[in-house]
């Protein structure tokens, strides 16, 4: 009995002698056991791309130096932005050394480390399955991240320095394996590997060399930029039928291709323009982000304020983002927003861009007649909102879709247009095109044209003709640009007009339901 008693506590002794001589998780072999994590475990801030990620790094060091891996971090961290310290400044914390490992285990990659080598391959042939050897002769893997994954290709420049994107490579040459019966290109079947090496990981890892000047747990917070993280705003505005009056609800749009799962995660998104410079490498850019953010002041999902320059966006609640997800949140609501509706019809449309490309580099009048005999008949929609408080909205918009629909008489929400708007501050209008009108159309006729290169003068006239084959009247402006040289007159015209700028003049116009309404003016360039 008493044999029984002893031998029962050398069992419990063994087993309190084998536990505590383990290494946990994110440690090395023999050193501290790591600190009790706290309940927030991360937070992300994320910007169009990429992201600012700090988590909690849980350690217990000795004072001087420790060796510490962490391995949960994600497949597209930039190691030179790493940042590492005791959120309670009782002690230093130096990265003496760091080494981002980022080639998880794969078949590639015990391909390539079993290279020179002889293993089993399981073969299927004839409905028979046989184990046979073959000898590595070419893994065919190529390391290094996304890129030998064939997820990201590399970016490239056209002789203007312009940046494109190739089509993507194959990641690796073909594997070539030595057979009893000669040498093959690509895997005879599935191999089947030894024993891991010593030097292989499962997921990317980050191993430091820190030195800190005082021993004992730290939950220390890390800092790193990360690709992989995008978001964006989307707005739907739904009216009735027959009115302007619009309910507005908004969208934050989050994915997450790291390589990595936030549980439980502080999330934050920034609206604004900031620019982000990087070392020019395969996977990334010297570039100027454009961020986009979610809305505040109505929202029931996201707390706003300002941040430095820009705006910065809370969400009220912890979410989880997994990897390769996509996750939509509610950040705005608001109704009772007035809206209006406007035509536009501008002949140039399709062909002012053309015009202004061929005066930059001319540096001459512009005396080729045919510019101004063709037209574009379509009228174009606007749908305008002022984005204050008197008309039922005035929050800052970021960067976003915006998505019309209207409710039918049958109660049915219809489609009837969208665009994209820009960052919009408060007090800011919006105003978008959202197609042609079907019931409008314009004419535009080029009636005179003289050139005088003696007088050096241009002389042209024009007829616009609008019709309305709608039951009601309209408003419809035509939009006119004055091309040809910076030095010109109206002489002429069937009604008063707005110069909107040193090119460009308005003619509004009442067109009554089911009528037309024609407009003649006559300019003069000089030189």
């Amino acid at each position: 009995m008493i044999w029984q008693d002893v031998s029962r506590t050398m069992v419990v002794a063994l087993l309190v002698f084998m536990a505590s001589s383990r290494a946990a998780p994110g440690q090395e072999q023999g050193a501290p056991e790591p600190a009790k994590k706290p309940a927030a475990e991360s937070s992300v801030t994320i910007y169009n791309g990429f992201a600012t990620v700090r988590q909690t790094v849980p350690m217990n060091l000795h004072q001087g130096l420790n060796t510490v891996s962490f391995a949960d971090i994600t497949a597209q961290a930039d190691p030179e932005s790493v940042t590492l310290r005791d959120p309670e400044g009782k002690r230093r914390l130096a990265i003496r050394e760091q080494n981002y490992r980022n080639d998880p285990l794969s078949e590639g990659l015990l391909l390539s480390l079993f290279e020179g080598e002889t293993i089993q391959f399981r073969v299927t042939e004839n409905n028979q399955t046989k184990v046979v050897p073959g000898k590595i002769i070419r893994s065919g893997y190529v390391p290094g991240s996304a890129y030998a994954l064939g997820q990201i290709p590399v970016p490239e420049f056209d002789r203007w320095g312009r940046p494109y994107t190739p089509a993507i490579p194959a990641p690796g040459d073909t594997p070539i394996v030595e057979m009893n019966d000669g040498i093959r290109f690509g895997l005879p079947g599935q191999p089947l590997f030894p024993s891991l090496k010593d030097d292989t990981i499962l997921k990317p890892t980050m191993h430091w060399v820190i030195d800190t000047d005082a021993a004992g747990p730290v939950n220390a917070e890390l800092s790193y930029l990360t690709d992989g993280m995008d978001w964006h705003a989307d707005y739907n505005f739904i009216s009735p039928e027959k009115e302007e009056i619009a309910a507005i609800t908004g969208w934050i749009t989050l994915s997450n291709t790291t390589g990595k799962q936030f549980t439980d995660a502080r999330i934050k998104v920034i609206a604004g323009d900031v620019r982000r410079v990087t070392r020019p490498r395969y996977d990334r850019q010297m570039v100027s982000q454009s961020l986009s953010a979610a809305a505040g002041g109505m929202q029931p999902g996201a707390a706003e304020k300002t941040f430095d320059e820009y705006h910065l966006y809370t969400l009220t609640h912890p979410a989880t983002i997994r990897g390769n997800e996509t996750k939509q949140v509610e950040f705005v609501r608001a109704s009772n927003v007035r809206t209006t509706r406007t035509y536009t019809y501008d002949a140039m449309f399709d062909s002012d861009q053309q015009i202004q490309q061929y005066w930059r580099f001319s540096g001459q009048p512009i005396a080729e007649q045919r510019l101004g005999a063709s037209a574009n008949t379509k009228v174009r929609i606007w749908r305008e909102a002022a984005n204050t408080e008197e008309d039922g909205l005035g929050i800052p918009l970021p960067k976003g879709a915006i998505r019309f629909y209207r409710r039918d008489d049958d109660g049915r929400v219809e489609f009837v247009g969208s665009n994209t708007i820009d960052h919009t501050p408060k007090n800011e209008p919006i105003r978008v095109p959202t197609g042609n009108a079907f019931d409008l159309v314009g004419e535009h006729k080029q009636t005179d044209f003289k050139y005088d290169a003696t007088g050096k003068t241009i002389t042209e006239s024009f007829e616009i003709r609008l019709r309305n084959r709608k039951e009601a009247p309209v408003t419809i402006t035509a939009v006119e640009h004055l091309f040809r040289w910076n030095n010109w007159e109206i002489i002429e015209k069937s009604q008063e007009f707005k110069k909107v700028d040193a090119r460009t003049i308005e003619f509004p116009a009442e067109v009554p339901a089911d009528g037309e309404k024609v407009i003649t003016y006559t300019v003069k360039y000089t030189w």
